[in-house]
């Protein structure tokens, strides 16, 4: 399986959610009144994302991303004799 990079560098502007969530009694599902928790806003920059939230008043919290660690691995791997509990299906 491979995991893409593209989209990673966009910087995203989500709301807190406002209110509960709570099970529709009909049909089980779970939704809220709050549609500001539905809207995801993307921009390239920080410094934009900043911006278009002091320009609208909203309080703000910038989260850092977490460094991406990448083990290499061989699709051999798997059927190693020296692995710590045996392979099956």
């Amino acid at each position: 399986m491979q995991s893409g990079r593209a989209g990673e560098r966009r910087w995203l502007l989500e709301f807190e959610p406002s209110g509960r969530r709570e099970a529709d009694p009909l049909m089980g599902w779970t939704g809220s009144a709050d549609t500001n928790s539905q809207l995801r806003i993307y921009f390239d920059s920080e410094a934009e994302a900043i911006a278009y939230a002091r320009k609208n008043g909203y309080a703000y919290r910038i989260v850092e991303p977490k460094e991406r660690v990448v083990r290499p691995k061989a699709y051999s791997d798997n059927f190693r004799y020296d692995r710590i509990s045996p392979w099956t299906h």
